[in-house]
């Protein structure tokens, strides 16, 4: 196989496979040679991929979730690391139990709302942007990579700052499975969040970010009310 058949080849991958062999077809049935039909399937696939874009949803996907949410939770990872080295380094420097104090119930506090904005971040960032999630996710990399690079805390490992993947992984997965979460599920998560985030009401910059982290959820419990009803509707026998 030549070379240019090959880049075809590799490059037609890109299109779907229902699809691949009928493109493929038409091309070879024009007389098209490698490097023009290499061109051809490229430019159908991207104007096929800024078509996506036209809509609002890809845009908020990948600059309004995918990036601040990953340099905020970064921060929130460093400071739960930082929190709970302190924690571990008192107790043991007092040689007593380690009991539940205001120390620890805020790092708790911390953890979990870094588990609910990760997940429910994700999960909203793939479920509105399912076609353009690769992209999503590339953004939300970039400041992870610069942060890595410059990460320059000696006591703490820079992987700390990545203590939100796995439950954005999570969620990412969910969101591109499914539309929108349980209402109870979802009520269930916002409430959390927002108790959790009361104490920061008061607070002189903290509030903004915090509510930032926090509106996806509440997104998702108004996915899930509408859901809930267009059952309803397409059921009217139904009684809730």
């Amino acid at each position: 196989m030549s070379f240019s058949a090959a880049l075809l080849q590799a490059v037609s991958s890109l299109l779907a496979p229902c699809e691949r062999e009928a493109v493929l077809g038409d091309l070879t049935e024009l007389g098209s040679n490698n490097w023009r039909s290499i061109a051809d399937v490229l430019d159908l696939y991207f104007r096929r991929r800024i078509v996506l874009w036209k809509s609002w949803r890809p845009w908020l996907a990948a600059f309004g979730l995918a990036i601040p949410l990953s340099l905020t939770l970064m921060g929130l990872s460093v400071s739960i690391a930082q929190s709970g080295q302190r924690w571990i380094n008192a107790s043991i420097l007092q040689g007593v139990n380690m009991t539940l104090g205001p120390g620890l119930a805020l790092l708790l506090s911390n953890v979990v709302l870094l588990l609910a904005w990760s997940f429910t971040g994700a999960f909203v960032v793939g479920s509105i942007s399912r076609r353009t999630v690769r992209i999503s996710v590339a953004l939300s990399f970039l400041p992870c990579a610069f942060c890595l690079a410059s990460f320059r805390i000696e006591s703490l490992s820079r992987f700390c700052l990545l203590l939100f993947m796995i439950p954005a992984a999570w969620g990412l997965i969910r969101g591109l499975h499914f539309a929108h979460i349980r209402l109870r599920s979802a009520i269930f998560l916002a409430a959390i969040i927002t108790v959790l985030t009361i104490p920061t009401w008061t607070s002189k910059g903290a509030w903004l970010p915090n509510w930032a982290l926090s509106w996806p959820a509440w997104y998702l419990v108004a996915t899930a009310a509408h859901g809930t009803n267009s059952r309803k509707e397409h059921r009217p026998w139904q009684t809730s």
